[in-house]
């Protein structure tokens, strides 16, 4: 029987041979001591790779996101975000909950924030309000079919936030998508942010991580959140070294990961009852539309699961969620769209 196509998520790789052998080789040591010699390796490339001056290893994007909010605010702080963000909506209100801190939407528009909304909605000094803490932003966006937020959108973000004293956290879960789409470093698409978080354990292959990039200071102080939050882990190089091996070769085979989703996109815009904007494709996501809104999705998917593709739930608004990923060629895509093709709601009478 054919082995099923997952396109749920990048999350699902698995490491490479490569991989595992550098996970096994891994030297080890305590890093709760700071005596992990390749948890330390780690967090110097990637503080190299986003440059910034140091770096965290944590266990989550989402504790990742939560450090870096804890670090760089007090209790009762608003913290500033989109309204379709991945703190907002899908890190079960951890700011809230365990930072006392309140979370401020504003309108975004394929990850990017509205300037305007933001500049009303950084508070002044009154005894009523709550301070502005952090602005934060996401790129690629989730929920944006992995939009890039450009260079010069960030400048422009990070100007107006330090122009009000406020300091940007990025939450890069899949940053290095959006500096091999646009052939440019993380640095730059940072433009003077504060700090990132990004993911190990999407895009990159690797089977558990994610990392924290800031100032020394920055650093030195998320350390002490992370050990809070229970995340003191020990002789952790076993998995920093999947980390190490992603950062030196996993990087540049993400333009694959893009080719495939296009491709993906390319083909669903071609089939009856299917919609979607090739066009607005950046990166490894892809999310469509079902003709019939949230019943019709719901079965497509239930359709091409039984076909043996995995996609991703329907949203709110009815539409599923495809992401191509290590693991899935051009190949696989092909085979997906035959799927999908043989499901929609408008395909011919079988």
């Amino acid at each position: 029987m054919t082995s099923a196509i997952d396109l749920r998520s990048d999350t699902v790789t698995l490491p490479s041979p490569e991989m595992r052998d550098a996970m096994y080789q891994a030297e080890l040591g305590d890093d709760v001591f700071g005596e992990d010699p390749t948890v330390t390796a780690l967090q110097e490339l990637a503080a190299q790779r986003t440059g910034q001056e140091a770096a965290l290893f944590v266990t989550s994007g989402t504790q990742g996101n939560l450090v870096a909010a804890l670090t760089h605010t007090r209790r009762g702080d608003e913290v500033i975000c989109g309204d379709q963000c991945h703190v907002l909506l899908y890190e079960v209100a951890g700011c809230s909950a365990l930072g006392g801190l309140q979370l401020r939407p504003v309108p975004s528009h394929r990850g990017e924030l509205d300037l305007a909304a933001i500049r009303a909605t950084i508070r002044g000094e009154n005894v009523h309000y709550p301070r502005t803490g952090l602005v934060t932003i996401e790129n690629t966006h989730n929920r944006h079919s992995g939009a890039i937020v450009d260079v010069d959108s960030m400048r422009a973000l990070v100007s107006l936030s330090h122009g009000a004293g406020v300091p940007v956290h990025v939450d890069g879960a899949r940053i290095f998508n959006a500096a091999v789409a646009r052939g440019v470093s993380v640095a730059a698409l940072m433009a003077g942010a504060d700090s990132i978080t990004f993911c190990l354990s999407k895009g990159l292959g690797c089977p558990v991580g994610s990392v924290l990039c800031g100032s020394r200071d920055f650093i030195a102080l998320a350390r002490k959140y992370r050990k809070m939050l229970g995340a003191g882990m020990r002789q952790v190089g076993v998995l920093a070294a999947a980390g190490l091996y992603a950062l030196n070769h996993m990087i540049d085979r993400l333009a694959e990961d893009h080719e495939n989703a296009r491709r993906l996109a390319l083909g669903i815009a071609g089939i009856p009852g299917l919609f979607v904007d090739p066009e607005a494709i950046d990166t490894n996501i892809v999310i469509f539309g079902v003709q019939g809104g949230t019943p019709a999705a719901e079965r497509f998917r239930a359709d091409v699961a039984n076909a043996g593709v995995k996609t991703g739930p329907p949203g709110a608004d009815g539409r599923i969620r495809v992401v191509t990923h290590y693991g899935i060629d051009s190949g696989h895509t092909d085979r997906a769209l035959a799927v999908f093709a043989r499901c929609a709601p408008l395909a011919p009478v079988r």
